[in-house]
């Protein structure tokens, strides 16, 4: 995917989590492709590293848990470009793997908050400014975790990874007549900084033999679909939850 060429000349972008990782990623493919980027993290050393890398690109600091932080943030798109083309919900995670038994209320809500709540607090102070634009645009990333079980994780952050795909339809549905489409991201196991504290060695050699394709997906590869869910060639496409886990899960 990241071999193709895509061109976001003068588009506005917001990806959010994009300090590390996937949401790094996306970051600097939006930024090749010409499009201005906003990055959004709370980690402010990561996201200002990032930014300085690109050339049309932004950070601002935000915790997307935060409803205030986040109607500050897209206030500040309004006053700067009066537009936004591409909101990408990449912010996530969890810490710990844990049985349901073994999770704390505590640490539910927060994974709950960061994976979920947060989606639905930039998607609903982004959506009068994707109104302004020609071909607005809601990237969710989801994950494999909210689709099956059968594998190690976080019970708060698959039960939110599957809410989020059912948002994504139902924002799709609501959104259709403002020409915004809302598509959501299922990866499975991708290498980032978070995979590598998240699991050990060995844990990530058992993944990858799990996977039919061999091998953890890249957060380029990732990104490269996100792209694709913002283009024009995915204009007619809303609602849909794309798998990209190397066969591991298929349907």
């Amino acid at each position: 995917m990241t071999d193709v060429v895509y061109d976001f000349s003068d588009r506005v972008v917001a990806v959010t989590g994009a300090a590390t990782g996937i949401g790094a990623a996306v970051a600097g493919a939006f930024d090749r492709a010409g499009a201005k980027v906003f990055v959004l993290d709370i980690d402010v050393d990561g996201g200002t590293d990032v930014a300085g890398q690109l050339e049309r690109a932004a950070f601002v600091r935000c915790d997307v848990t935060d409803p205030e932080q986040v109607e500050a943030v897209f206030e500040r798109i309004r006053a700067e470009d009066e537009r936004l083309d591409v909101l990408v919900n990449n912010a996530g995670g969890f810490w710990v793997q844990r049985t349901t038994e073994d999770l704390p209320l505590e640490e539910w809500q927060r994974v709950i908050d960061l994976n979920l709540t947060a989606v639905f607090l930039t998607s609903k102070a982004a959506v009068p400014l994707l109104r302004t634009s020609t071909a607005g645009r809601i990237i969710n990333v989801g994950s494999m975790a909210g689709q099956t079980a059968g594998y190690r994780t976080s019970p708060a952050y698959a039960a939110a990874k599957a809410a989020v795909h059912s948002l994504t339809r139902v924002m799709a549905h609501e959104l259709a007549p403002d020409r915004i489409t809302v598509n959501a991201l299922a990866p499975s196991a991708v290498m980032t900084e978070r995979i590598r504290q998240v699991r050990d060695e060995e844990e990530r050699e058992a993944t990858a033999a799990t996977i039919p394709l061999g091998r953890y997906q890249t957060p380029d590869e990732a990104a490269g679909w996100v792209l694709y869910l913002a283009s024009s060639q995915a204009g007619y496409m809303t609602g849909q939850t794309v798998s990209v886990n190397g066969g591991r899960f298929m349907t």
